[in-house]
């Protein structure tokens, strides 16, 4: 499965299998594209951030999308991996147990994957912000659309760790997770 295959599953309402998470870290990708041409329309003259400064950026952006692309794919995994751990029998006491475990493990799964991709978006919205008002003027909506993206898909990955949370059972992992919740929001 590749991101089209994923972003088929967001469009298609009867699916249940791909959410918010895969859509989130897929508006950072596209915050990543309409910043990225921004940066390359800004090169022919110095609007605050150098020529060679807005190239470095649209690399970087190019980088950026690349991950979250996989990002989309790996989220619509991590919910697999916590479908399947509901999946698992309960029928003796050993086996619930290991359900049990499983579950916890799977919330971790569940919340790392967009914790990650909300990393890369909040860095494509900081990208963002930092053009507004140093970039190509006549591109100035598509970069406020580029960094509302951002803040959707930085946002969105947030929600979908907080969706999963209640599952992690290790402590440190809870506290990672939101101390990151505390960092990333914007």
């Amino acid at each position: 499965m590749d991101y089209k295959d994923v972003l088929d599953l967001i469009l298609d309402s009867d699916d249940v299998t791909v959410g918010g998470g895969s859509a989130s870290a897929l508006s950072g990708a596209l915050a990543c594209g309409l910043i990225g041409m921004v940066c390359k329309l800004s090169i022919k003259k110095d609007f605050g951030i150098s020529p060679e400064k807005q190239l470095e950026y649209a690399t970087e952006l190019e980088e950026i999308r690349e991950k979250l692309l996989k990002g989309v794919v790996d989220d619509a995994n991590a919910y697999g991996v916590i479908r399947d751990a509901y999946k698992l029998p309960k029928e003796t006491e050993e086996e619930k147990e290991a359900r049990k475990q499983g579950i916890a493990n799977a919330g971790i799964i569940g919340a790392t994957t967009p914790l990650e991709n909300a990393k890369l978006c909040k860095k494509v919205y900081d990208i963002g912000v930092q053009l507004e008002g140093n970039s190509n003027p006549n591109c100035q909506s598509d970069l406020i659309i580029g960094y509302e993206l951002a803040k959707i898909g930085t946002n969105g990955c947030l929600m979908n760790i907080e969706a999963n949370l209640p599952l992690v059972k290790d402590k440190d992992k809870i506290k990672e997770f939101n101390n990151a919740l505390k960092n990333l929001k914007i």
